[in-house]
């Protein structure tokens, strides 16, 4: 796994072992979501909500977003997270922490710009989070949630449903 585009191009990235802790986004998936959000990352704040390896905080940052939070919870994640973020040079840039996603959202004083959501796919965690979410999102924001649902709602709060596509098994909705 690779930084794609911008000022860390091509610097590797690592991962934990097996798929049991983490899955990370494939490099087909990854690119598309950003290419779709490519004139909304300069100087946007970024959510990377069950980060696993950073990889997508990290491509945003690289990409040209000011800032990004990266959360999860398990501690090795955090580890492999923090070993990435140093990497690829974009310490002053990405702010990495420790926490469970739903304490986190209900929790945080910060705001966004875009927020990118990659939970477990065997949880209910996008149906939970989504609602919490909504009032941590800045006027014109982007949820972008990773899943294998095929049933996300069309509308969250005061977001809409404007694209949905299907990659193998995972499905990428965007809201708006």
């Amino acid at each position: 796994m690779r930084v794609i585009s911008g000022s860390a191009k091509g610097r590797k990235l690592i991962t934990l072992d097996g798929d049991e802790i983490t899955r990370p986004t494939g490099e087909k998936v990854k690119e598309a979501i950003f290419s779709s959000i490519h004139f909304d990352l300069p100087d946007a704040n970024v959510l990377d909500l069950f980060g696993g390896s950073g990889q997508m905080g990290i491509e945003a940052v690289s990409r040209g977003a000011k800032h990004a939070d990266i959360i999860d919870k398990n501690r090795d994640a955090i580890a492999v997270i923090n070993q990435n973020v140093k990497s690829t040079g974009l310490e002053k840039s990405i702010t990495v922490k420790q926490s469970d996603a739903l304490s986190y959202i209900e929790n945080t004083r910060n705001t966004y710009d875009i927020a990118i959501l990659d939970p477990p796919y065997a949880s209910d965690l996008l149906l939970r989070i989504l609602p919490l979410l909504v009032s941590k999102m800045n006027e014109n924001g982007i949820i972008i949630c990773e899943t294998e649902a095929e049933n996300l709602p069309e509308n969250v709060g005061n977001f809409e449903l404007y694209r949905k596509k299907k990659y193998s098994k995972t499905n990428v909705y965007h809201y708006r």
